[in-house]
């Protein structure tokens, strides 16, 4: 079921809105005259956002938020309803990594990891889910990944939360129909890559530059795919094409999917740099933090189109093999 009402008329809840996704969202919504609400862990970040969303025609209030803590996120979802009247929409998006080989990353930095981007994602499904039935209906968006899906290597706490999130999303939503809460709807994004400052905000422990494996797609997408889902609700959406290609291939061929994609990210997620500071903003918030775009910027677009015809070739190869072994064997 789509937003009860317009989203010029509309409340959305934004976590993870000081920088990248969050904060792209929170502009393509003020543009249509949204009421946002921005929650993050930095309110210097949060409040620069709340100004341009303001520029753009929309209404905004700044939660600084850990989403961490249930007591807190409960506390947003209560001033959100507070000061608009009512809560809409609700996007979990907040999320940190750690990037290293699974048996180097300290517990302790795999642990935050679950408890921002899984348990942040749990607490804000709780927080939203009263407020959006009182509504008479909305849109919860759980921002997850492509890693929801498919899998690289390096980045073991963040694949497991992505997966984690998606099978989350699944089973509350089976859980609102079969209470008679189907006016609520869940849906989750599937994004490719996406040029925000992630990769370089992530806790490090490779000694190596990190960059997003291209193609490197605008947080601008992402945040219009989400715009999409709360006008046209749907179980789950990807956003960028390359996305969309590694799903398939994984679903047609996993394991020839897993050796390819393990070898393509390996050789795509670090550059040429060295990266010395392994910790990141995992425990602590970067306080300049409220770009959308990360270090690639300029060079996306290029990268995009560079890759995408690799990503095309190897799907059709990959689609092409997966066929060739389901025919049956003639006797020689």
């Amino acid at each position: 079921m789509p937003l009860t009402r317009s989203l010029d008329d509309a409340t959305v809840v934004i976590t993870g809105a000081s920088s990248g996704i969050g904060a792209a969202t929170a502009y393509a919504l003020a543009r249509r005259g949204a009421d946002v609400v921005l929650a993050a862990r930095t309110e210097e970040a949060l409040r620069r956002v709340a100004d341009r969303c303001r520029e753009l025609g929309g209404r905004a209030l700044v939660v600084p938020t850990d989403v961490t803590d249930p007591e807190a996120v409960e506390r947003l979802a209560a001033r959100a309803a507070g000061e608009f009247g009512r809560i809409d929409a609700w996007v979990n998006n907040a999320a940190v990594g750690t990037v290293g080989l699974f048996d180097e990353i300290p517990v302790s930095e795999f642990r935050r990891v679950v408890e921002v981007n899984l348990l942040g994602t749990v607490h804000g499904t709780r927080a939203a889910l009263p407020w959006l039935d009182a509504a008479g209906g909305g849109v919860l968006v759980n921002n997850a990944s492509v890693l929801a899906e498919v899998a690289m290597p390096y980045q073991s706490a963040y694949n497991a939360t992505k997966h984690a999130i998606r099978g989350l999303a699944d089973t509350v939503r089976q859980e609102l129909r079969v209470t008679g809460r189907g006016h609520i709807s869940l849906c989750t994004v599937l994004p490719a890559s996406i040029d925000t400052p992630f990769f370089r905000h992530a806790a490090n422990h490779t000694g190596r530059e990190l960059t997003p494996p291209p193609p490197v797609y605008p947080p601008d997408l992402v945040a219009e795919t989400i715009v999409r889902l709360l006008r046209r609700p749907r179980r789950e959406a990807y956003a960028g094409g390359a996305a969309r290609l590694m799903g398939l291939q994984w679903r047609l061929a996993p394991a020839l999917a897993e050796r390819a994609l393990g070898w393509y990210t390996a050789r795509t997620q670090f550059g040429p740099g060295v990266r010395l500071d392994a910790t990141g903003n995992v425990f602590h918030a970067d306080a300049a933090a409220e770009r959308t775009d990360g270090w690639q910027g300029r060079r996306a677009q290029l990268i995009r189109l560079t890759a995408a015809f690799g990503l095309a070739a190897a799907g059709t190869a990959v689609g092409t093999m997966a066929a060739m072994s389901r025919r049956p064997r003639t006797e020689r």
